[in-house]
């Protein structure tokens, strides 16, 4: 497997490294200290990942003192090379790498929030924005033309075989990378496939809070009775009293949404991402969620939305916005459930469900009149983006499951 580098990308990459090795040469007459280190870690100071990496920091400087050990040289050899390849624009085959030592997990740093992130953003609908992705793997940063697969989501590519010595990539997965990746439906890297990397450590830390005092254990799966009796729990915990008959019902739905397969039980990962979408829904606010956006999630909105609006004022009616809210997890069409299912096909339900009471739901005909006339409210495009961003974000993930069921 060959490498090939353009001249601008070989020029690119020995401005990296002289300046890298400039960098390197400087840091080589003073040392950074303990506390330069320490503050790096300011934004997990508190944190129990943070008290770990300060000791494990403290025992790995400890024979520092003496002089390099064999591994130190081995490993600045190791670079050096590296440093090599990438000013004579050679390059790194996958096959090439240590794998004890490089393909290792990323260690994810969660987002942090900013301080004008609440303000408006204005979107150009007539703007389009020419989005391409990267052109070398992002982990073995390496170019080998149609064998990268590019993310739906960001511009990241991968080559297969990074992705499954690195372990994010497993044989009963592989089909489905390589049949997806290329089409309109697209893949999503283990970044962006991830929704709860989209929370800050505070609401990790209200999330996490939450699932102990609901005694929900990590890492296992929930029943629709563990399920409807969390979402109670919480319910309870923030307004005082349990779920009405419609919550209940809704929850139910969002069950059935999150096991399309029908096996009785939501997965983890599932039931995390739905909890960190339903979390960010809840504490951030619109404008903030839309500068999660990537150009690549911009355009496909501006390709959902501009076929609708038919006259110069580019408006659409709230009905076709709440079309377009289901049209995000077109991966999951022709697998996800009909709006109209009844609650009774996921599984039993508690005496207090509204679908063992065996009641008409007459309710929905006194409001069918201000349901047509909501539906015919005209839309403009800020408008449409706003009430369809949190449905963008929870399409991400590559599973079946749909994470955050749009309302009917």
């Amino acid at each position: 497997m060959g490498v090939l580098m353009s001249r601008r990308q070989t020029v690119e990459q020995v401005q990296k490294v002289s300046l890298a090795v400039s960098a390197f040469k400087d840091g080589l007459r003073e040392r950074p200290s303990t506390k330069r280190k320490a503050d790096a870690w300011g934004g997990r100071r508190g944190t129990l990942e943070h008290v770990v990496q300060e000791v494990q920091e403290e025992e790995e400087e400890r024979p520092e003192a003496a002089g390099p050990s064999q591994t130190q040289r081995e490993e600045s050899r190791a670079n050096r090379a590296a440093w090599e390849r990438l000013r004579d624009g050679r390059g790194v085959e996958p096959e090439e790498f240590n794998r004890a030592n490089r393909f290792t997990p990323p260690a994810f740093v969660r987002p942090t929030r900013e301080l004008h992130d609440d303000e408006p953003l204005e979107i150009s609908l007539e703007q389009r924005e020419q989005v391409s992705s990267d052109e070398m793997c992002e982990i073995c940063e390496v170019w080998t033309a149609e064998s990268l697969f590019p993310c739906r989501v960001c511009t990241r590519v991968y080559h297969d075989g990074c992705l499954r010595r690195m372990g994010f990539l497993h044989n009963s997965s592989a089909v489905e990378v390589t049949e997806t990746a290329h089409t309109e439906t697209g893949w999503s890297c283990y970044y962006c496939d991830n929704l709860n990397l989209l929370l800050t450590e505070e609401e990790m830390y209200s999330l996490m809070e939450t699932f102990q005092q609901c005694k929900i254990i990590p890492e296992t799966c929930l029943t629709q009775d563990n399920f409807l009796h969390y979402k109670h729990l919480v319910h309870k915990r923030h307004f005082e009293r349990p779920l009405s008959e419609d919550q209940e019902e809704r929850a139910a739905l969002q069950f059935s949404a999150l096991d399309p397969d029908k096996k009785g039980h939501v997965e983890w990962p599932d039931f995390l991402s739905h909890e960190s979408i339903v979390l960010l829904q809840k504490l951030r606010p619109q404008n903030s969620l839309l500068r999660l956006l990537t150009a690549k999630e911009r355009e496909r909105a501006r390709a959902a939305f501009l076929p609708l609006h038919q006259d110069s004022q580019g408006l659409i009616s709230q009905s076709e916005c709440r079309k377009a809210q289901h049209t995000w997890f077109r991966k999951h069409q022709k697998e996800a459930p009909s709006c109209n299912v009844s609650i009774s096909h996921v599984g039993p339900m508690s005496e207090s469900s509204p679908a063992s009471s065996g009641s008409n739901r007459s309710p929905q005909k006194t409001l069918l009149g201000t349901e047509q006339e909501e539906s015919s409210r005209p839309v403009d495009w800020p408008t449409f983006l706003k009430e369809n961003v949190i449905y963008i974000l929870a399409a991400r993930p590559n599973s079946a499951a749909i994470h955050l069921k749009p309302l009917a």
